[in-house]
Parts: structure tokens; sequence; C-alpha cells
């Protein structure tokens, strides 16, 4: 019994971590996974001026909090992306929401293709981004390996429109954001709600300890 007693008191501490647990950043929208070996599209030097849009979907139902974005690239061999310009906007290639130059914090090799590219995945993380729900777009520019080389956004078909902005609409590229999703506030227990809960659950916990010492 007092096993019991034991473990109803760790059931409500866990109720209770639950009721006030904060919402964790998870995948927001993915394109599906990287190709490697069909297409990729210029978005840097020596090209200057070129930029791929893709679009995204938001399914908060007050909209999204962007925090983090991967993307698969070709390299030269021995190349690596140093830093890209990222732009969130509510259309193709707009700035409205945001206009940062990006530095990876991770890189992950993925070996390389057929045309003797590099395939490598980089992560960025940055300050939240708020975007509405529905359709909004993400173009990245002016990536930069610092020794001049060009570097391609992997095309993997997914299910995003995309454009180049020196051609017009291209298959999708490979990428996925990160971030929370914003909905109508939950409905958190006031303070003396958590106490009765707390106490109740503590007071039937006294009746079947009574039980057991009678």
């Amino acid at each position: 019994m007092k096993t019991r007693i034991a473990l109803l008191s760790l059931l409500t501490i866990v109720c209770l971590t639950l009721v006030v647990a904060p919402a964790m950043a998870g995948i927001l929208y993915s394109n599906g996974p990287y190709n490697g070996n069909t297409n990729a599209w210029v978005i840097g030097p020596p090209y200057t001026g070129y930029a791929v849009s893709d679009s995204f979907t938001c399914s908060g139902s007050t909209g999204c909090s962007v925090e983090g974005l991967s993307i698969v690239t070709w390299n030269y061999p021995g190349d690596s992306l140093t830093n890209v310009e990222m732009q969130l906007g509510s259309t193709s290639f707009g700035t409205d929401y945001k206009d940062e130059i990006l530095t990876p914090s991770t890189s992950t090799s993925l070996g390389s293709n057929q045309y003797g590219y590099s395939l490598e995945e980089y992560g960025f993380t940055f300050s939240n981004v708020q975007v509405p729900n529905g359709t909004s777009w993400i173009t990245l520019s002016n990536g930069n390996t610092g020794l001049g080389n060009p570097i391609y956004w992997d095309e993997n078909s997914g299910s995003s429109s995309a454009y180049w902005n020196s051609l017009g609409s291209i298959p999708s590229e490979s990428f996925t954001l990160t971030g929370t999703t914003n909905g109508p506030p939950p409905t958190t227990p006031e303070p003396s709600s958590i106490m009765l809960f707390g106490s109740g659950i503590l007071g039937l916990a006294g009746v079947l300890r009574r039980k057991v010492t009678r």
C-alpha cells in the first residue's frame, strides 16, 4: 500500500508538470528528403544576384514561430558554406517577415553524387520569426563558401512551389523549417485549482492508508 501511495504522489507531480510544460520546438514544415542526384539551383557566387524561393505552409491556427532551417547543398569538393542570406515573406522573394544573413550551426557530410559534387546538410538557428497561418515563402541567396566557387540548393521536387529569379517556376528544393505552431492559449488552471487537485489526490492517499492501518 505504501507503494501505491508513492505512485499516487508521483502521478500528482507528473500531472502538475504537464500542466505547466512549455511548447517545444519541432518540425513545422518539411519539403521531403533530399535527392542529391537530379539537379540543384545556384544560390551563391560567382553568380551574384541569383535567388531561389520556395513556399511552405504554417498549420498553426494563429500562425507559427519559425526558429530553425536545414537545407542540403551541392558543393565543390573541399568547399563549405560559410553563410547564406535567408528571407521569409508573404510572397515569393518577399522580405516582409525576415531578412538575415545566417551562419550554419551544424554541418553534416552526405557523401558525393554522380557528378562529383559534395552533398552537405546545413542547419541554422535564429530568433523566432512570426508567420501567419497558411502559405509563406523562404528565399535563399548570396550563399558564400569563402573560396568564390558556386553553391547549389538541392532540388528534390517536393510539394512546395518554387521559383528561380532568373528563370521562373522550377521544381522545389530540399528544406525543413523548425519552430512551434501558435493556437488558442491553453487553459491553465488557476493556482487554487491546482492546489485543490493536489489536495484531492493526497486526501485519497490518506484514505487508502487509513484503510490499511485499521
